[in-house]
């Protein structure tokens, strides 16, 4: 008779298979497409959930209003802000007067240059990039009577104008300005 039985096992375990080295690029892709599956379930169902008014909540999935093309732009876009900036108006500067020359002569009175300091009453980043902020405003103390000059404001800190030569009666003649109108254009 012959004996049936298997040969004896070793006392150590196989080797294990030779190592294998992994793709990090698979795991890379994979990844990315389940980011971008997550994304899609995400934006693609919207919970609403009722008052609480006595009654149990209640949960309704609403159906994906998403189309079927290029997801991953319509996921990323989200609707614009429009900014907003302050209203401007006469109250919104204080302005003054910088006399950049003086010359007098004797009785018949002083040729004054002057240009205007403006300064904005709040923020500079609550003005319109965009807008070009006209600021009229009055001279007085030349002795034809008031002159009206106008800045531009651009890019919420640029000021242009033009220095204004005024007639004073004599060197004691108080030169005075005043803001009477600001308008926006553009923005």
């Amino acid at each position: 008779m012959t004996d049936s039985t298997p040969p004896p096992m070793p006392d150590f375990p196989p080797p294990p298979p030779p190592a294998v080295k992994k793709n990090h690029t698979n795991a890379i892709i994979i990844g990315s497409a389940a980011a971008l599956i997550a994304a899609v379930v995400a934006t693609g169902v919207v919970v609403v959930q009722s008052a609480d008014d006595g009654k149990p909540a209640t949960t309704t999935a609403v159906a994906s209003s998403v189309p079927d093309g290029d997801v991953v732009t319509d996921a990323a876009e989200e609707p614009d802000l429009e900014p907003t900036y302050d209203e401007i108006d006469t109250d919104s500067f204080t302005i003054e007067l910088r006399t950049t020359t003086r010359q007098c002569f004797g009785s018949a009175g002083c040729s004054v240059t002057v240009e205007p300091e403006l300064t904005y009453l709040a923020d500079t980043e609550s003005l319109d990039p965009d807008a070009v902020y006209e600021i009229t405003y009055e001279i007085r103390g030349d002795e034809s009577g008031p002159v009206i000059e106008t800045a531009e404001l651009t890019d919420r800190t640029s000021l242009s104008y033009t220095p204004t030569l005024i007639s004073a009666a004599s060197s004691s003649t108080k030169v005075s300005v005043k803001i009477t109108d600001v308008v926006a254009q553009g923005g």
